[in-house]
């Protein structure tokens, strides 16, 4: 399996990633009721993302912070990426679920959040370079 050293443009969209998914975790698994008000979104459905935001942004940091990952953990990342962008509007499209203005204004800027760090970390990736054997 192939590793990667992410290069210095990587590892901060990475780490911008991971922050970025601590701080929304924690927002959403501590605040998940007065959000769901809001948001007019289910608690649980918020507090249960909060809770995978919080392991995701380990994992990213994780491989921010190594010298070295499989090649493959990175592309898991973007493609987690994107289809959480992907899925956040068809959440809104679906019917599943009826926001509020705030609450499909918010889904829709997290989504365009992240389907753009999803792009920098593809082209972060494009930039790194094999480990050496």
């Amino acid at each position: 399996m192939e590793r990667i050293i992410p290069s210095a443009f990587l590892r901060r969209v990475l780490w911008a990633d991971a922050l970025s998914c601590l701080a929304m975790g924690l927002l959403l698994a501590l605040a998940a009721t007065p959000l769901a008000r809001w948001f007019g979104l289910p608690g649980i459905m918020l507090r249960e993302v909060g809770l995978f935001l919080l392991a995701f942004a380990a994992l990213v940091a994780v491989l921010a912070w190594r010298r070295a990952s499989p090649r493959l953990l990175f592309w898991a990342v973007i493609i987690g990426n994107a289809l959480w962008a992907l899925d956040s509007v068809l959440l809104l499209v679906s019917g599943w679920v009826a926001p509020t203005a705030l609450g499909g204004a918010f889904v829709v800027a997290q989504a365009l959040v992240v389907a753009l760090l999803a792009e920098l970390e593809y082209s972060g990736l494009r930039r790194s370079a094999p480990l050496a054997a």
